[in-house]
């Protein structure tokens, strides 16, 4: 029998906090009990909490393509992404893969198949720290998203599908000129390409983007995978992902459709990096003023992993909700939202030992150790 036991931290249960020692017993939690023993790891009274569940985070394309015309190795990317990812606590991810893209002959289109092949292969040897799971990301607007992902629908490692429509003029981009500034910024678009690309992006939508999301609706019905909305704007974007069976709001630009969604029983999600700087940086709505009316219910670092767990202790912090209540957002909700409770997400009896430790200085919390079915691995 494998042992370990953790004494003398502040435990993040499902309902309370408690000063006391946890044991795990071949990976398992087996025993959670209040006060403090002599013999194990003494916590000196540090945060220990279950390890974080992300659900959409591009990192991936980060560890890829550093610089633009970069294109990195891709075992050593995917290897450099798996410990982004666990040093930041970060025990289960959905890696978001982009399918469709904005651009023709991106490198989003020539590089998806490779990027699902290398997780699912490394995932399956046991080289990676982080348990990696699929979230396919589907743009509607794209001519062949819909038979990209057919080939993918049986993987074992899907978990979640994100129906997203980047149209210039509506959702995240209502304004185009944030749209231009946006693009030209993170794709090298020249001022004078801008027009013509703005009326091949909605020529592509007004061709596919119908057809292709009700297929795409069709096939996470059939395959039983989690499905979300993505950058909904109005009630009636709410409306169409509560019909299509969503049952994730992935970013909501406006506080309607975020209380829309949350109201319509759909898990809200908004992104950390939102959190830290104070706002959206595409002008959209706050996701602390989202946060402060109950509106939130899944947090994800999206592009910057670290931001996950601050964001718990920035929304502690401000809200005077306790670290037990404002975790649930990066562990026990996002694991309902992909069916993965039963098994991790909460610091419960019987599951998986997938555990943080965390000391909090009131400026920015430090990640002190990370532990992965028991074993020490950060």
């Amino acid at each position: 029998m494998n042992e370990q036991i953790y004494t003398n931290y502040r435990l993040q249960l499902p309902d309370q906090e408690i000063i006391g020692t946890l044991i795990v017993r071949d990976g398992k939690i087996a025993e959670i009990k209040p006060g403090i023993v002599n013999i194990g790891q003494n916590g000196q009274g540090e945060y220990l909490m279950p390890g974080l569940i992300e659900l959409h985070t591009d990192n991936l394309e980060k560890c890829i393509s550093p610089r633009p015309g970069i294109k990195w190795p891709l075992a050593a990317a995917v290897s450099y992404h798996d410990r982004d990812l666990i040093s930041s606590g970060i025990t289960t991810v959905c890696d978001a893969i982009s399918i469709g893209d904005i651009k023709p002959n991106s490198v989003r289109l020539k590089d998806f198949a490779d990027m699902i092949e290398a997780i699912f292969e490394r995932q399956k040897s046991g080289r990676l720290l982080t348990n990696h799971r699929l979230h396919l990301r589907c743009e509607v607007s794209f001519e062949g998203v819909c038979n990209i992902v057919e080939k993918y629908a049986t993987n074992p490692l899907l978990s979640l599908m994100s129906l997203m429509d980047h149209t210039p003029g509506q959702r995240q981009f209502v304004s185009v000129e944030k749209y231009k500034e946006y693009y030209m910024g993170k794709h090298g678009i020249s001022e004078s390409e801008m027009s013509d690309f703005i009326a091949y992006r909605q020529e592509t939508q007004k061709q596919y983007a119908s057809k292709n999301r009700q297929a795409l609706v069709d096939l996470a019905k059939q395959q039983n995978i989690s499905l979300a909305s993505h950058d909904d704007a109005t009630i009636n974007h709410v409306k169409e992902a509560v019909e299509n069976g969503a049952v994730l709001a992935e970013f909501p630009t406006t506080f309607a459709a975020a209380k829309a969604a949350h109201n319509s029983g759909l898990q809200v999600l908004m992104g950390a990096p939102n959190l830290v700087l104070g706002g959206s940086h595409s002008g959209n709505v706050s996701a602390m003023e989202l946060v402060e009316q109950n509106l939130v219910d899944v947090i994800s670092s999206d592009y910057v992993p670290r931001s996950l767990l601050q964001s718990v202790f920035l929304i502690s912090h401000q809200t005077d909700k306790p670290v037990y209540e404002a975790m649930k957002l990066v562990t026990s909700n996002p694991a309902k939202t992909i069916n993965l409770f039963e098994d991790r997400g909460s610091l419960e009896v019987g599951k998986r030992a997938d555990l943080i430790t965390v000391h909090d200085d009131g400026i920015v919390p430090h990640l002190t150790s990370v532990i992965i079915n028991g074993r020490r691995v950060a």
